[in-house]
């Protein structure tokens, strides 16, 4: 099978592109810059984020790709401002450009469309009561969210319009090798042994080792039985923050030091540093529903484990601070 991957160079799509690839699919790879993509990826260039020149270079030929899978977007960014310039930032790219992803797929024969959106799409702060199925209402409450949501939207207005197969898949927080960001500095913060206030933080959140992520775009973009479908996807163990950060530690052989700060303590101190948001989310709780797809694609399931998942983003970790001379 041939598969379209955009954003291949990234960190999910450089998970997805080895799956695939060692699974014995072909992959062409869409990136900013060449030189970028997993080995055994064919690239294809497209410096723009919109995709504005989609339509005119294809990356292959008409009725020659089965799936496209659509991971580039414009990312979540902490403290960004939220205002009217960054909603119009975020849909170029994760609304407008998805679009003309997937109206060229369509065009040149592609039958699915995977778009990867995020949880973010229907979740916003404060912990939910009962674990995220499918259909929750949805509510984001910020910029980036709200551009999931519409791309979904306007994604699901165009498999009508054109019976292109579109399925949706949104994943919580993704881990793993190369990963960056908030995941990368709590493994700097468990690394550096310095005191952290998370002791007494017991809700839950849901996580996705990049390879279960990876295996899972896989089946959706072959098994008939995704078909227009909407999937949540999570490893199976949902662990409490402080629980995280324990697990980390064991497998950095860095032992967390953790204190128990009251959580309405916490948050106070988030509200006078200007960090609620980032408290927000490693306080409250996010557990995600992901027994949709397990029973749609019977018995789908990830084949990692958490503990796998963090002792694999450890190792990495690890030889990582190596190379960069910072063991």
């Amino acid at each position: 099978m041939h598969v379209v991957v955009t954003g291949a160079n990234g960190f999910v799509g450089r998970a997805l592109c080895r799956t695939l690839v060692s699974n014995g699919h072909r992959v062409t790879g869409i990136v900013r810059r060449v030189g970028t993509a997993p080995a055994g990826v064919v690239e294809s260039v497209h410096a723009a984020p919109e995709f504005a020149d989609i339509a005119t270079q294809w990356p292959a030929s008409p009725g020659n790709v089965d799936c496209v899978v659509h991971l580039a977007a414009r990312v979540h960014v902490m403290n960004e401002s939220e205002s009217d310039e960054t909603q119009r930032a975020f849909d170029a790219t994760n609304v407008e450009g998805a679009l003309r992803v997937a109206r060229s797929a369509q065009r040149n024969g592609v039958r699915r469309f995977v778009y990867v959106s995020s949880i973010k799409a229907i979740a916003g702060s404060g912990s939910t009561r009962e674990p995220l199925r499918e259909d929750a209402v949805a509510l984001p409450d910020d910029a980036y969210g709200r551009s999931k949501l519409a791309a979904e939207r306007s994604l699901a207005d165009l498999r009508h319009e054109t019976g292109l197969d579109v399925v949706i898949v949104r994943p919580p927080l993704v881990y793993g090798q190369d990963v960056g960001a908030n995941f990368r500095k709590m493994l700097d913060a468990v690394w550096s042994g310095v005191p952290l206030p998370f002791g007494a933080v017991v809700a839950r959140r849901s996580l996705l080792f990049v390879d279960n992520l990876a295996d899972a775009l896989m089946h959706c973009a072959f098994d008939a039985r995704a078909a227009n479908a909407c999937f949540h996807v999570a490893d199976e163990v949902a662990p409490s923050v402080a629980d995280l950060l324990r697990a980390i530690g064991t497998h950095l052989g860095r032992p967390a030091r953790l204190i128990p700060v009251p959580v309405p303590l916490l948050k106070l101190a988030g509200h006078l540093t200007g960090k609620s948001a980032q408290i927000e989310r490693l306080t409250e709780g996010l557990v995600l529903d992901s027994s949709e797809i397990r029973r749609q694609l019977s018995g789908w399931q990830p084949p990692y484990t958490l503990d796998d998942g963090l002792r694999a983003t450890a190792e990495w970790y690890r030889a990582w601070r190596k190379e960069q001379g910072l063991a």
